[in-house]
């Protein structure tokens, strides 16, 4: 399977709002991070997966709001292979 990067945001203006991001995934999506900025009131999530629909339907299936979806793409990708034997 194909997996392509997509960012998700979510802006919250609420007072007190923690900005977290359930921990969410199929076998066809992987939440690979999550940011929140406060000062912005954004978090911002980055996940893995094989199109746009998906990534949308496992965000929604854990009730995480999504305001903005769009592809993203690695500027620098993380390292593989034996100097990180945690990542694929």
């Amino acid at each position: 399977m194909t997996r392509h990067l997509f960012a998700l945001e979510q802006y919250d203006c609420s007072p007190g709002a923690d900005g977290s991001v359930p921990a969410f995934g199929t076998p066809d999506c992987r939440l690979v991070a999550a940011v929140r900025l406060p000062t912005d009131d954004v978090v911002i999530a980055l996940v893995e997966g094989p199109d746009a629909d998906v990534v949308a339907a496992a965000a929604a299936a854990v009730a995480w709001r999504v305001d903005r979806l769009i592809p993203a793409r690695w500027i620098h990708p993380p390292r593989t292979g034996p100097t990180n034997p945690d990542l694929p």
